[in-house]
């Protein structure tokens, strides 16, 4: 063999190893795309090992291949490289950004728990309005109550449903009187003492609920006059100015106040005793109070509720000072509807048998009360006026009296025709109204509320609450924990 022969065998050698070495490569190059770094490695081991069997072959192109395969080499491994630090980076960001998430979701949810569980209490005296006590401005519900068998169909009655949800905003107003009602009346039961004088009592009850109410002329304030009628007086009585009369401990005293926004007044008493001989009055009360709030509901007639009560009532007796007394509705004191700013509606709830068939109807506002008496069960009016009212629909009255003409004005400003009482007067700077106010009276533009009493030396007891006859449902608005 000449040594052309060999050189040109050589070469031919040479070409076929570069194109065996390439080969190799598109195949080792093929699955790295989705290999790991580590496998990326071996492959450059690979290309190494053919590089230098080719250089061997050919000494000048093998140096060169040799060399370009080297820069590859650097090249692929500081993009594996690069590659891993990236992948090992997006992991750590990835891992990063859940540990945030996760960190900014429980800070959330902490936060959220705390509004939960951050709930404002009252003071004692109670001074917190309640709407700062519900930040959402949504008052919790009264008792809720399906009516009779014939009307239970309204429960689930779609119809009647949506009416209901119509009438949400009215709702919502008297449920935020009756909220105020509520803890005004229990701090009330908690801190009436014997020894307190009537007037302080009063105070109390008409501040609180000016507090938590937020006085606010028509719009919001106090429904009527407190009374805290004594003994043998059933209703109708709250001290005026200057009045001496002090709570003792044989006294049964009837609690009686109201709330009102926009117009919605919560009419709601309870009697309070220090002395337990009176509990089976007190409970034979109660207990016809809520017989009452049972009957009622829609199309039943006002006479048939009057019957139940007073069967109730008189199935109670009561022994004080070694005699007994059965309990006896006080016949010619009722029940009543309730209007918008009218605290005494177009229709009467008797406690006796016998009274007004007129039916209760959808939508209306009724005070379910009960009086029971160890005495006569009539009352009659008596002792100095303290409750007035400006008649609801009077016409025009041509008054001859200045003082009456300015009285008047301050009425209709400051109370228009909600019930007021002397005290209010005064309160607001009125001075020397007496005669004024009796003029208004004569000519029948304001109404005039005596106390109400029974024979002296008996004892009379009172309970009452507000209800609703919604659409579905009656909601005792006024109804608590404590009756």
């Amino acid at each position: 063999m000449t040594i052309e022969s060999l050189s040109t065998d050589l070469k031919t050698k040479a070409v076929i190893g570069n194109h065996e070495a390439k080969g190799q490569e598109g195949n080792a190059e093929q699955p790295a795309t989705e290999a790991s770094p580590s496998a990326a490695g071996g492959k450059n081991k690979k290309k190494k090992k053919t590089t230098a069997a080719a250089a061997a072959a050919t000494p000048e192109q093998g140096s060169v291949q040799g060399d370009s395969d080297k820069k590859e080499d650097k090249t692929n491994g500081q993009n594996d490289a690069e590659g891993g630090e990236d992948d090992d980076d997006d992991d750590d960001d990835e891992a990063d950004g859940a540990n945030t998430t996760e960190a900014t979701a429980t800070k959330k949810k902490k936060k959220k728990s705390n509004k939960k569980k951050k709930k404002t209490a009252q003071t004692e005296p109670p001074t917190i309005p309640v709407s700062k006590i519900y930040g959402n401005k949504i008052y919790p519900e009264g008792e809720l109550c399906d009516y009779n068998e014939e009307n239970l169909w309204r429960t689930t009655n779609e119809e009647k449903r949506y009416l209901e949800r119509q009438n949400f905003d009215q709702y919502n107003d008297v449920r935020r009187a009756a909220e105020v009602h509520r803890q005004v009346r229990q701090y009330a039961r908690r801190n009436i003492k014997p020894g307190m004088s009537m007037i302080e009592i009063c105070e109390m009850i008409e501040n609180g609920t000016r507090n938590l109410v937020e006085a606010n002329g028509f719009e919001s304030g106090i429904g009527f006059p407190t009374g805290c009628s004594l003994n043998h007086c059933a209703a109708h009585y709250t001290p005026n100015t200057g009045d001496k009369t002090v709570i003792q401990y044989g006294d049964v005293c009837k609690i009686d106040f109201g709330v009102h926004v926009n117009g919605r007044i919560i009419d709601s008493a309870f009697t309070l005793t220090f002395d337990p001989v009176y509990d089976n009055l007190l409970a034979a009360v109660k207990d016809a109070t809520n017989t009452g709030i049972r009957e009622a509901g829609i199309d039943v007639r006002l006479c048939d509720i009057g019957a139940a009560i007073q069967e109730t009532m008189e199935s109670y007796e009561v022994e004080l000072e070694g005699k007994t007394y059965q309990v006896k509705p006080i016949r010619n004191l009722n029940g009543h509807s309730i209007d918008p700013y009218k605290i005494h509606g177009g229709k009467s709830v008797p406690i006796v048998k016998g009274g007004d068939q007129t039916k209760m109807e959808e939508g209306e506002y009724f005070a379910i009360e009960t009086f029971g008496s160890t005495g006569r069960g009539y009352v009659h009016e008596d002792m100095e006026c303290s409750h007035y009212a400006r008649v609801y629909d009077v016409q025009h009255v041509p008054l001859r009296l200045p003082r009456a003409k300015t009285l008047l004005n301050t009425i209709n400003k400051e109370f228009g025709t909600l019930p007021f009482c002397r005290r209010y007067l005064d309160r607001i700077g009125e001075q020397k109204y007496v005669l004024a106010l009796r003029n208004l009276v004569e000519l029948g533009v304001v109404d005039a509320y005596p106390p109400l009493v029974d024979i002296k030396g008996s004892f009379t007891a009172q309970y009452e609450h507000t209800l609703v006859l919604k659409p579905t449902r009656k909601e005792v608005l006024s109804r608590g924990d404590d009756y």
